[in-house]
């Protein structure tokens, strides 16, 4: 898997190299040229641009990162581009993120872009996609609750437990963190059906939990339940008529 990432990128790189030499001849930075490279081997957390003014300083910040675009140094060409303040060349790096289906990347590049349409769209692509991770993540970044729970009720709808429970957490909506722990609870799904009701915080509910694991005999997860709920009576009676059973 590492490998085949390192050769999408590498085809990336690629594919906006052939793209740079039309802008460098149209930006005219054939001046900087001789500080390019030693701008980059003092490396860009250490470029003092400080006496140059405004223009000046973007257009070496943005022969830095078309070069290190060249070079195949992806991490310090954006860097580059936001200290130029080239909003439309983080884009662009981000479409191509995008384009070799590297959801994440693209998603933390179009963040640095302060792009909130491609971040919307490529949400919503994901969502589409069933890639929940990066769905959530986008939707996060944007700091969007209503686009969050639409991710969460279709991880609902499919099952996927974990991330609905992380979602109306991360929402505070405690009435679908209750609808998520109910059916967890129906499909024996008791570890997240606990979580849920916790972060709800609802203790007769963990009450019904721990009764419903007790009569199945899943000691451990009744013990949990019932901690969490401070149901400090059967806590006792599982610890001191099962405990032998419990440290199996």
């Amino acid at each position: 898997m590492a490998v085949d990432n390192e050769k999408i990128v590498k085809k990336m790189i690629y594919d906006i190299a052939e793209s740079n030499e039309k802008i460098l001849n149209e930006k005219n930075i054939e001046n900087f040229k001789r500080i390019v490279p030693v701008l980059m081997e003092k490396g860009i957390e250490n470029v003092n641009l400080s006496m140059f003014d405004d223009n000046t300083r973007s257009e070496l910040f943005n022969a830095l990162g078309e070069e290190y675009l060249r070079k195949g140094n992806l991490n310090d060409s954006i860097k580059s581009f936001i200290l130029a303040g080239n909003k439309q060349r983080l884009v662009e790096v981000g479409q191509h993120y995008e384009q070799v289906g590297l959801f994440g990347n693209a998603i933390d590049t179009y963040r640095l872009a302060d792009s909130k349409d491609h971040l919307l769209r490529l949400a919503n692509k994901c969502l589409e996609n069933s890639n929940f991770a990066d769905a959530i993540k986008a939707f996060r970044l944007m700091e969007d609750s209503a686009g969050l729970n639409s991710v969460g009720d279709l991880c609902v709808k499919k099952g996927k437990w974990d991330y609905a429970v992380e979602i109306f957490n991360t929402t505070g909506n405690k009435a679908k963190l209750m609808e998520v722990g109910e059916a967890c609870m129906q499909e024996k799904q008791y570890g997240y059906a606990a979580k849920a009701f916790e972060l709800a915080g609802d203790k007769q509910k963990l009450n019904r939990l721990g009764d419903n694991a007790l009569r199945e005999g899943l000691l451990a997860t009744a013990l949990k339940a019932y901690t969490l709920s401070n149901n400090e009576m059967m806590v006792q009676f599982i610890r001191e008529n099962f405990g032998s059973k419990l440290s199996m």
